[in-house]
């Protein structure tokens, strides 16, 4: 049996490290690929040599040719602008929207039968985008967003409680950004519901920090979050190629559940060899509903700003 294959695109700090996690877990071979000559190459090097210590059964290829990433099962898109200090996601909408829609189309002539994964900003939208553009069947494209934004809130919650993050699952819904809906009644620590381990001010604040979670590391170093978000994307393209059905956060379509009528927006879903497999219908109560709302008309108002760009 071959082995998968992935292309990551963009040689930045998130498809450096994305690439880094797929070869260091042998889940695939990888194609790393950038517009920067040498860029691509010098990294995948320095991966290489990094298996004479620590071995690992994925092989990284750089590389700026796209004929090279044929035939990839996966293509998980990285590139574009990262945030600076003083930008929100949305700030990103037009320079991105241009490189995910030209990158787009390299990933339709070179592996058509492959599932998008998107991680640059802003997400929901970019993800809208690689969807018209690819002309893909809804389920095989897909956003990584609810896996890094409940890894911040579990971050927080195992921070505040001083347990076991393993022992957290987190769950968040709408759009990527401030107006994400954290959702602590089904956030458990071990099956116990968050509710019936801390008072509702703290679990406020908690909720805040992950809806902020991306600033705060923004404003921290100068750049976007990279090690999270990578690793976010890789255990949503391993839910695909090793059809665990993994049910986790993940930016995917959805028309008639919620009630959304159409968009790429944070839901809980089933990934696995078909891609998002089934979305998970949470019972919401109406301040739940109203959040979840106000999110996806953010969304939605972002995508008809990108349909005149694209």
């Amino acid at each position: 049996m071959s082995k998968a294959k992935i292309t990551v695109v963009g040689a930045g700090n998130v498809g450096a490290s994305t690439a880094h996690i797929a070869a260091s877990k042998g889940l695939a071979d990888v194609v790393l690929l950038d517009i920067v000559k040498g860029l691509p190459e010098g990294k995948a090097l320095d991966m290489a040599q990094a298996k004479g210590v620590y071995a690992a059964c994925g092989n990284v290829v750089g590389t700026t040719d796209w004929d090279q990433t044929a035939n990839s099962d996966i293509v998980i898109i990285t590139s574009g602008l990262p945030r600076k200090p003083g930008m929100s996601r949305d700030d990103l909408l037009a320079k991105n929207a241009g490189i995910v829609k030209s990158v787009t189309e390299q990933i339709v002539r070179t592996s058509p039968n492959s599932f998008i994964i998107v991680v640059c900003n802003p997400l929901d939208v970019m993800t809208y985008v690689a969807s018209k553009i690819s002309g893909f069947d809804k389920n095989r494209v897909v956003g990584m967003a609810g896996a890094l934004d409940s890894a911040r809130f579990a971050c927080f919650i195992a921070e505040d409680l001083g347990v076991d993050i393993g022992d957290i699952q987190g769950v968040l819904m709408g759009g990527h950004g401030d107006s994400m809906v954290p959702l602590p009644r089904f956030t458990s620590v071990a099956g116990i519901p968050l509710p019936e381990l801390m008072p509702q001010d703290r679990i406020d604040v908690h909720v805040e920090r992950a809806r902020k979670g991306g600033i705060e590391i923004v404003n921290l170093m100068g750049t976007s979050a990279y090690y999270a978000p990578a690793a976010g994307a890789i255990k949503m393209a391993e839910s695909i190629l090793n059809d665990t059905k993994t049910v986790m956060s993940c930016c995917a379509w959805c028309q008639d559940e919620y009630n959304i009528d159409g968009a790429f927006v944070g839901v809980p879903v089933m990934l696995g060899s078909d891609g998002v497999e089934k979305i998970i219908t949470l019972d919401l109560n109406e301040f739940e509903k109203s959040q979840l709302d106000t999110s996806v008309k953010h969304v939605k108002e972002l995508v008809s700003l990108v349909e005149t760009m694209i």
